[in-house]
């Protein structure tokens, strides 16, 4: 496709916005922008880091110690970093190293799906207290 080709198809689709097109446009951008606002506030950041495989907690770490820990998944040893307050998978024997590429996070988690290893930061503070409130049936 030549570059003449794709400024007249992109010239022929403004063209053709109408009004609510262009008003739902700034819509989903505003709302975009506004997740990255209130991401803080839905994941606040946590004091732990909880390591599952295949669904169960397999270590508790605090989150402002340095450490380098190798879990051992269903296809081999995934490395996890803890430093500087941030969590990070270091090294892992998945195929397409997605995981590795999330890089460092303080808040959220870290999924290696092939090696069924989830790293989440959490916070314990307040959660030990809890108890339930109700039950229906």
């Amino acid at each position: 496709m030549k570059l003449s080709e794709i400024r007249r198809g992109k010239k022929e689709l403004t063209e053709r916005m109408t009004l609510a097109d262009i008003l739902l446009l700034a819509v989903l951008i505003l709302i975009s922008i506004s997740e990255f606002i209130f991401i803080k506030e839905a994941f606040p950041q946590g004091t732990d880091v909880k390591i599952e495989v295949n669904g169960k907690l397999a270590y508790k770490l605090p989150l402002n110690s340095d450490a380098i820990i190798a879990v051992k998944g269903i296809n081999g040893d995934t490395v996890v970093e803890i430093k500087n307050r941030k969590v990070r998978i270091k090294e892992s024997p998945c195929p397409n190293k997605i995981c590795i590429h999330n890089g460092w996070i303080d808040r959220g988690a870290i999924v290696c799906l092939p090696n069924r290893v989830t790293v989440f930061v959490d916070s314990s503070e307040g959660k030990e207290n809890k108890a339930i409130d109700a039950i229906t049936g």
